[in-house]
């Protein structure tokens, strides 16, 4: 789910960007160290334009600057019961991992419906139903998450298919 978040970050700036830009290399700074990033709870997918910068304090023996950014981010947090798409990137007899942006979800055998049997013998491997159903490497899939775990910067998760409409998108 998405969310309006209010974060704050410390900056570090080198004395060659002090000057009347510095505010626009704080900017850079600030969309290339966080945008995209993942702290584990939420993963931050956009920063606003809107943001407050504390004046700088120089810090002993470098001669660099450090500056508090005040910002609004919109966030990603996924949720048990969450619906999600992805990007099947490993297939296993024990069942198949999906990368859902920053988060990495795990689809085991007994979370895939009976009519799917996995086919090692097929090349790629893949879980198929020897119909339109084909589960392999690069596929697009929806799951319904079933179950999540965080760690510094990863979220991991446990997905299912055995509902109505998940499964491998049709392209």
């Amino acid at each position: 789910m998405f969310f309006f978040k209010e974060l704050e970050k410390t900056i570090q700036l080198h004395p060659s960007y002090f000057g009347p830009l510095i505010r626009s290399h704080i900017h850079r700074e600030l969309l290339t160290k966080e945008e995209g990033s993942s702290t584990g709870k939420f993963t931050i997918v956009c920063i606003l334009d809107n943001f407050e910068i504390s004046d700088g304090q120089v810090m002993a023996g470098s001669g660099s600057a450090e500056y508090t950014v005040h910002y609004k981010a919109i966030v990603w947090r996924p949720y048990k019961g969450e619906v999600v798409d992805g990007v099947v990137t490993s297939v296993m007899r024990s069942g198949f991992f999906v990368d859902c942006g920053s988060l990495q979800a795990f689809v085991g055998r007994n979370m895939i419906p009976g009519e799917i049997k996995f086919d090692a013998n097929a090349t790629p491997p893949q879980w198929t139903d020897n119909g339109d159903q084909i589960i392999e490497k690069n596929t697009n899939i929806r799951i319904k998450l079933m179950g999540l775990r965080s760690e510094v910067d990863k979220m991991y998760a446990i997905g299912t298919m055995k509902e109505d409409y998940l499964g491998p998108l049709q392209q």
